[in-house]
């Protein structure tokens, strides 16, 4: 069972390594994609400082290496980076996108599996982390249409 373990933090690579293809490839638009999972994951620090739930490990046996007291479950860490990713990555490359999306599911529901969070958790980790993140490319792709139209109005009142 190391191997599951092991696994879930092995995805997280995954997308590490999506990231720097997509980077390659659009520069800085995959840059402020991944700015949105930095967001996503401070904005789920903050939820679980405010919510406190203990783990199941605490009270259970896990496969996994319980985190110390004061990491708290709600929401997964894991999976709003996932979550996160996967929806980044999804807006800038459908193709990938689809791949990400099969890999923050998995990783999801291998912290269910090693038994650090409850299902809740990781569900309320994957949508915060998919929010944030399309709400992020939402405000970019604006910003990037309305610098974009200002020569267009410029010139047309010109004219």
């Amino acid at each position: 069972m190391t191997w599951l373990v092991i696994g879930t933090d092995a995805v997280l690579g995954v997308f590490v390594l999506m990231f720097a293809w997509l980077a390659l490839k659009l520069r800085l638009r995959a840059f402020l994609a991944g700015a949105g999972v930095v967001v996503a994951y401070a904005v789920s620090e903050v939820i679980k400082l405010v919510v406190q739930e203990e783990r199941p490990c605490r009270t259970t046996p896990s496969l996994a290496e319980c985190p110390p007291h004061g990491d708290w479950s709600f929401p997964s860490n894991h999976s709003v980076i996932a979550g996160a990713s996967a929806m980044a990555i999804w807006a800038m490359h459908r193709t990938l996108g689809w791949v990400a999306a099969i890999c923050a599911v998995a990783a999801a529901s291998s912290r269910v599996i090693v038994g650090v969070h409850y299902v809740h958790d990781v569900l309320a980790g994957l949508l915060l982390g998919a929010l944030v993140s399309w709400g992020i490319a939402v405000l970019l792709k604006k910003k990037r249409a309305s610098r974009d139209d200002a020569p267009t109005v410029v010139l047309q009142r010109l004219g």
